[in-house]
């Protein structure tokens, strides 16, 4: 693996997650966003996406982030389209005076920055029913939603605007990824068991900072708040409750069959089947 574990170092929920992996899921999960932040970090420097996209392409072994992306790539069968989507979400981001305008534009984005990662991360925790891989978008959406919905003021000041800075705006966001977050729990009965609770886990801290944000009610106050966080106290409290959803999801007879997932509008431009 790279020297530097960035899921340590930058996702701080994510990292506090793995803590529930059995080590080796764990290390896989870590080179997947070692990838994933490295092509990311692209849309905050002069490095261009393509000599990146190419180097993964021509696998050039010599980067050890690309070589383990590699090995997860063969050894879970993941489709390089999924790869290429997430290389086009942040080729999307190298833009200046980034502007979105409609909710396809920013579920697609969402989708290709952030589903995508869900959907490799699903596949590495050995999921393999689609309708569950579709969750797995979803959750992964609804993570992107909460993000945008708490990085408005600097987004802009780095001339992107995926959301206007208006607070009806950035609850409405908050709720559209309330919806993705609600089609995204019947399907962690597909994760294998020893892997599920650090699904759970993660998947209650992100949506906390969701809460977190409305309870600022106007946007004085939520812009005067700087960047919002779950703190430490709150992921321990948050699973807590995990272990709740643990036990739901054994009492529930609720199939993933069952969800109708809101993917219309991307696949209008993006083949999610081809995909999954």
């Amino acid at each position: 693996m790279s020297n530097k574990n960035y899921l340590s170092i930058y996702a701080k929920s994510f990292n506090w997650a793995g803590f529930f992996l059995p080590k080796k899921t764990y290390i896989k999960c870590s080179a997947l966003y070692d990838f994933c932040r490295v092509v990311d970090n692209i849309a905050d420097s002069n490095e261009l996406i393509d000599i990146k996209k190419n180097n993964f392409d021509e696998k050039n072994f010599n980067d050890p982030v690309i070589k383990n992306m590699w090995k997860l790539i063969d050894e879970f069968n993941i489709s390089l389209k999924i790869v290429h989507d997430l290389l086009d979400g942040i080729n999307f981001d190298i833009k200046e005076n980034i502007k979105l305008k409609k909710k396809k534009d920013l579920l697609i984005y969402s989708y290709r920055v952030a589903g995508t990662v869900g959907l490799m991360m699903a596949k590495i925790l050995k999921v393999n029913k689609k309708n569950s891989l579709k969750s797995a978008i979803d959750l992964g959406i609804a993570m992107q939603l909460t993000n945008i919905s708490r990085d408005v003021v600097e987004d802009l000041n780095n001339g992107r605007s995926y959301i206007n800075l208006n607070f009806e705006e950035i609850k409405s966001t908050i709720a559209l990824a309330e919806n993705y977050y609600k089609n995204s729990f019947y399907s962690l009965k597909e994760i294998p068991l020893n892997l599920r609770f650090a699904i759970i886990v993660a998947r209650r801290v992100y949506r906390k900072i969701g809460h977190k944000i409305l309870n600022k009610k106007n946007l004085e106050d939520y812009k005067n708040s700087g960047k919002i966080y779950v703190s430490n106290l709150e992921k321990i409290i948050q699973t807590f409750y995990s272990l709740f959803d643990l036990i739901k999801l054994f009492l529930i007879n609720k199939s993933d069959d069952d969800i109708q997932h809101d993917h219309f509008l991307i696949n209008e431009e993006i083949n999610l089947d081809e995909r999954i």
